[in-house]
This record gives structure tokens, C-alpha cells and sequence, in this order.
């Protein structure tokens, strides 16, 4: 069984984070599959929810690294995000799509669908699949109901642009599996 990944995993830039990610196993309460799609927001980018500073909706991502961020997106959805760097950097990255592995009867009865491929094929339906709100925000990835595992082999990451946002939206700052079908969206 591949290694648990340590908080210090996430004390790195975001962009050596992000395509380390993808293969990577995560799991929450024993939910969970692999990462096969990401993006990174680093605090100098516009698109980051800590550009403008600290608020009490963004203050997890000034802490240290290797903790959940955890926001709702138009007041609808939840999304998940794992904060990098050091402390204070405020810079994270929005775990957008995994390949259900385990728990997918329980994924199914939340998400109401049983078609696998879109259980967790974009942030939204991933929280709802896998029962993270805003509850979880703030807490430790190395400790339960959260785990994250080292990926077993290397895969083919592509590169792309990010989806959903006005601000440095031209930035290639979106990583996923290569060829995977669990993508919230294809790679161009």
C-alpha cells in the first residue's frame, strides 16, 4: 500500500503539489479514489480567493500547509482545496476531479446518479460525493476522516488552462490524468 502523504508533502510550491497530486489516493471517511484532476492558485494570482487579502472565509489558507480549505462556490456547491506552501503564503489547490474507487454505493446514494464516471467529475459533485462541507474546513489531510496516499506509479499529466473563472484564466495552471474519462472537462 502506498505511503500516507505527510503534511510537509504540501509545504512546496503549488505547482510541484498540483501534478504530484494526480494519481494520488483520497479519501475521506473511507470514500474517496484517485486524483485525476487539479488546479492551483497561488497567492499572487488574482483568481486566488487570498489575493486580496485575509478574510474569515479564506483564513485556513494563511495557516500552515497540509489542511483543508473548504468553501461554498456561488452559494451552491462546496469545494475542497489543500493549502501549500508555508505558513502565511496563502496559496491552495482545488481538488476538481477524482476516479471513484471505494465507497462508491455511498457515493451513488449522495450524488442520486449511478452513472460512476460523473460521481466526482468536478469539485461540487466531488464534496457531495465524499460529504465534505464547510465542517471540515480547516482540518489536518494526515488525519482522519481525511487520507491521502503517495501515488503507486507515475502518470502522463496534461496541462491546460483552468475552468469557471474570469481572472488569469489564460494561465495554464490546470492538471489532470492524461486520457482519463473521470475529467470534469477534456484537456485541450
Amino acid at each position: 500500500m502506498p505511503r500516507r502523504l505527510p503534511r510537509s508533502f504540501f509545504g512546496r510550491s503549488v505547482h510541484e503539489v498540483a501534478p504530484d497530486l494526480i494519481g494520488a489516493t483520497f479519501l475521506f471517511n473511507d470514500v474517496g479514489g484517485l486524483i485525476v484532476e487539479v488546479e492551483a492558485y497561488h497567492h499572487t494570482d488574482p483568481a486566488a480567493h487570498s489575493f486580496n487579502g485575509q478574510t474569515p472565509r479564506n483564513a485556513v489558507m494563511f495557516g500552515p500547509p497540509g489542511f483543508a480549505y473548504v468553501y461554498r462556490s456561488y452559494g451552491i456547491h462546496w469545494c475542497v482545496n489543500f493549502v501549500c506552501e508555508e505558513t502565511g503564503s496563502a496559496s491552495a489547490i482545488l481538488i476538481r476531479a477524482i476516479q471513484p474507487t471505494q465507497g462508491i454505493t455511498t457515493m451513488k446514494r449522495r450524488r442520486k446518479l449511478d452513472d460512476e464516471r460523473l460521481l466526482c467529475s468536478g469539485p461540487g459533485r466531488l464534496c457531495e460525493a465524499l460529504g465534505i462541507t464547510r465542517d471540515h474546513d480547516g482540518l489536518p489531510l494526515d488525519k482522519p476522516p481525511f487520507e491521502l496516499r503517495a501515488r503507486p506509479e507515475d502518470y502522463e499529466v496534461a496541462v491546460g488552462i483552468r475552468i469557471g473563472i474570469t481572472k488569469a484564466a489564460e494561465l495554464p495552471w490546470r492538471y489532470g490524468m492524461k486520457g482519463s474519462r473521470y475529467l470534469s472537462k477534456p484537456f485541450r
